[in-house]
């Protein structure tokens, strides 16, 4: 088929790379504009723009595409079969959505109507869910209503992280995309029950507050990693906290209980195991320790 990709991130690059490789020529790539990065701040481009480079092809970087009449006449100019979609970070107008015969493929990272929204991997983590995974839907111009085509589920472990999960599905994307441009399956509207919404992280997501139980913010240290980052106020600086486990104790919330980072919670108490100081390596919490002290009875906020 003759397709756009539009994608930004690095979930989004298995998927094109998948879509090449299986034969498919990809008229047009879209990703976000190059932004500042590293000590230096040189435009980078983002990890989709740098794939369509390596495999030789056009790429298309619009800051905006929703009121650009110039964006939606080039998009219909390219006489496309679909376009899929992956993370891309604009909201497609209506003009754009009905350019493909095919309309416009998403690739989106949960099963949906649960986790719509910018963030379902954090949010599923966050949650505690049983399961996750990928849906392939048709687009709309409401946010991830479209029909569905395909979906396919990823049990979550007790210890489940966002990094790992972010690679189980950016993988499965790329395979059920490919599924879904072969077979073509009839697609079937979302339900409304059991809808949930999944918004834009912040950094402010990351602070852990010591009221909440331990089973939650142990699930907030795996959700917020890597970005935006679990954290807590300790000695006058941020610590950031990129590993811990729920942990017996108790005392007054987000009070240091022994000399090994146990730190007492709104229910139970929360071990951290891996920590960062601002401008400093990660260490391991026994490392951490023989060269910053933190004992019993130190406030963290």
């Amino acid at each position: 088929m003759r397709l756009a990709f539009m994608g930004s991130p690095g979930f989004s690059v298995p998927a094109l790379r998948a879509l090449h490789a299986a034969g498919h020529e990809i008229a047009m790539v879209y990703a976000q504009p190059p932004r500042p990065a590293g000590r230096g701040q040189r435009e980078t481009p983002c990890p989709v723009h740098q794939a369509a480079l390596d495999l030789g092809l056009p790429v298309r970087t619009p800051a905006r595409v929703r009121k650009s009449t110039a964006e939606h006449e080039a998009f219909a100019a390219l006489g496309l079969d679909a376009a899929v979609v992956a993370a891309y970070g604009l909201i497609l107008p209506r003009p754009m959505l009905d350019a493909p015969r095919l309309g416009c493929l998403n690739i989106h990272a949960s099963l949906l109507p649960r986790w719509r929204g910018a963030a379902p991997i954090q949010a599923a983590v966050l949650a505690g869910d049983a399961e996750t995974g990928i849906t392939i839907m048709r687009m709309d111009e409401g946010l991830d209503t479209g029909p569905m085509l395909l979906r396919e589920s990823l049990p979550l472990g007790p210890r489940a992280t966002t990094p790992e999960v972010h690679d189980a599905l950016s993988e499965m994307g790329a395979r059920l995309i490919l599924r879904a441009l072969e077979e073509a399956p009839s697609p079937v509207p979302q339900p409304e029950e059991g809808a949930a919404y999944a918004p834009k992280l912040g950094k402010e997501d990351g602070r852990l507050d010591w009221s909440e139980p331990s089973v939650a913010l142990d699930r907030r240290v795996r959700a917020m990693n890597p970005w935006p980052g679990a954290f807590t106020a300790w000695n006058g600086e941020t610590l950031r906290v990129l590993a811990a486990e729920p942990a017996p104790g108790a005392g007054r919330p987000g009070t240091v209980l022994d000399d090994a980072l146990l730190v007492a919670c709104g229910e139970g108490a929360l071990r951290l195991s891996r920590v960062q100081r601002a401008g400093k390596a990660a260490m391991d919490a026994p490392a951490f320790l023989r060269g910053t002290p933190v004992p019993p009875g130190t406030a963290l906020g």
